[in-house]
């Protein structure tokens, strides 16, 4: 027994990078209610789900659900310090569809967002942004200046974009609850099928900068 321990202490110490990569790693899913996961079991919720299918992977994540039903970009911004603590490796910021809906202006918006990436930038804590499309209902012009938030943050600050949250989702009366809006839990297994990718090359990179 004694044998043993000293052997694993002395392949420890010999390989400290790979004792660090099997620690889990810490996200959270900073959002709203489509990432929170209103009218859903939490089981069923989008972090919840992408958990389970990384783990289908060998990918060991410890998952936080830091979604805020009827939370804007502003709201996100103001409770950012207590909704990612300190440890955290990894966001995923899933932010703005209540601005969008609201029809509050794309410019407070890109200015709430701006902040947080730069505030979890200065904190060492990598970062995904997952990106969101205006409704029509406020013209051509608000959609332009709304949609154009996400790309630019993500090429500005070089962190990592998914497009569209809903995408493949939006839209489809299948996969949406009676409000249209907030996905079943058949419509997050889509959202979390077509995101894994852009997740898994996102965790690969902490992975990288743990070593």
């Amino acid at each position: 027994m004694h044998i043993a321990v000293l052997m694993f202490a002395l392949m420890t110490l010999a390989h400290p990078a790979r004792a660090e990569t099997t620690k889990p790693i810490k996200l959270v899913v900073l959002g709203d209610s489509l990432s929170a996961g209103l009218g859903l079991p939490a089981q069923d919720a989008f972090p919840a789900k992408l958990q389970k299918a990384l783990q289908a992977k060998g990918i060991e994540v410890e998952m936080t659900n830091a979604g805020v039903s009827g939370d804007t970009s502003s709201g996100g911004r103001d409770r950012l310090d207590w909704s990612v603590p300190d440890g955290t490796d990894g966001v995923i910021l899933e932010l703005g569809a209540n601005d969008a809906m609201r029809g509050i202006d794309p410019d407070l918006t890109r200015a709430a967002l701006t902040d947080i990436v730069q505030r979890l930038k200065a904190r060492k804590i990598a970062l995904m942004l997952c990106g969101m499309l205006a409704p029509p209902n406020f013209g051509a012009d608000y959609g332009a200046r709304f949609n154009s938030i996400y790309p630019d943050l993500a090429k500005q600050f070089d962190v990592p974009l998914y497009p569209f949250f809903l995408d493949g989702v939006a839209a489809d009366a299948k996969l949406n609850q009676a409000d249209g809006i907030h996905p079943t839990a058949e419509g997050v297994d889509i959202v979390v099928s077509r995101m894994l990718p852009t997740v898994e090359a996102f965790l690969g990179t902490i992975n990288e900068h743990r070593r």
